[in-house]
């Protein structure tokens, strides 16, 4: 099932997607858990399942859409150099035997249709198309081979990226303000039986610039799930960006850096289209 995070006038939900519109699945469970977050916690996506059917409350269009994995979030780890063709177009870089792992902070993290700040104080805007898990059952020291057994539902990343800002600190060239759109939606993972086997595609303002297979991460979701629960507990609502293919902006010349009135698009096979405008930072 597609599951979405949203907001009306009666304040924020979450439900399900289905042809005919949105299922709000919050309102019908009466508040017994606030949102998506709190559903995987107590392992109750059962009890929304049972109004899997039911008729559509909204279209999306009478919807705001939020994050995902809306805030408050827990943990959102990300993952650098995970694509060989992308190592290669780092130039100097080796393929790294380990995961190149940082984190984003919540107020990086923006929805599906909400506008990605251009900072103010640097034009070296990166795009970077990425997939990402959910976690929804907790665990720390997962073994490999039993990780997936631990993801909730996947769904796209775009990790904008502060280049110059990136070359003294990884961790301020990720952390700008909205720039981590995240969505539109969730989608279970019962139905992406093997993660490996989806196509990622970048969009710039309607310009291919990425297209790949998931499968050809250097570290799959399974490796990932097991380095990084080694060292910090997981626990249902985390995310985990697994990285980004080749094509970014800034190994190309000259680097087409995103602009005020570009929009990108982050396509995954089976899970949908989160497309974002850029916008000067006020």
């Amino acid at each position: 099932m597609k599951i979405i995070s949203f907001s009306t006038l009666s304040g924020p939900s979450y439900g399900f997607v289905t042809e005919a519109g949105v299922v709000d699945i919050g309102s019908r469970l009466f508040g017994r858990y606030p949102d998506i977050s709190a559903v995987l916690a107590a392992d109750a996506l059962g009890e929304m399942m049972v109004h899997a059917r039911a008729a559509a409350d909204f279209t999306l269009a009478d919807v705001t859409v939020l994050p995902a994995v809306p805030s408050p979030l827990r943990k959102v780890l990300c993952v650098g150099l995970n694509y060989r063709a992308h190592v290669a177009e780092a130039a100097g870089r080796q393929v790294p035997e380990q995961p190149r792992i940082f984190a984003r902070l919540a107020d990086t993290i923006i929805a599906h249709g909400a506008a990605m700040w251009r900072p103010a104080n640097s034009g070296h805007f990166d795009y970077e198309g990425e997939l990402a898990v959910v976690i929804g059952k907790a665990g720390r020291h997962i073994p490999a081979e039993r990780a997936l057994e631990h993801v909730a539902a996947y769904t796209c990343f775009n990790d904008g990226s502060v280049r110059d800002y990136q070359k003294h600190s990884v961790t301020a060239g990720k952390n700008f303000p909205r720039t981590g759109p995240l969505g539109p939606w969730l989608v279970t993972a019962d139905e992406i039986p093997d993660p490996a086997a989806l196509t990622l595609t970048t969009r710039v303002s309607g310009e291919e610039r990425q297209r790949t297979s998931t499968g050809d991460m250097i570290l799959g979701i399974p490796a990932l799930i097991a380095y990084i629960s080694a060292f910090t507990p997981l626990a249902p609502g985390d995310v985990i960006a697994t990285g980004t293919p080749e094509g970014v902006a800034h190994a190309r010349t000259p680097p087409p850096w995103l602009v005020p009135g570009d929009t990108v698009e982050v396509e995954i096979s089976g899970i949908g289209i989160l497309r974002n405008p850029v916008v000067a930072e006020p």
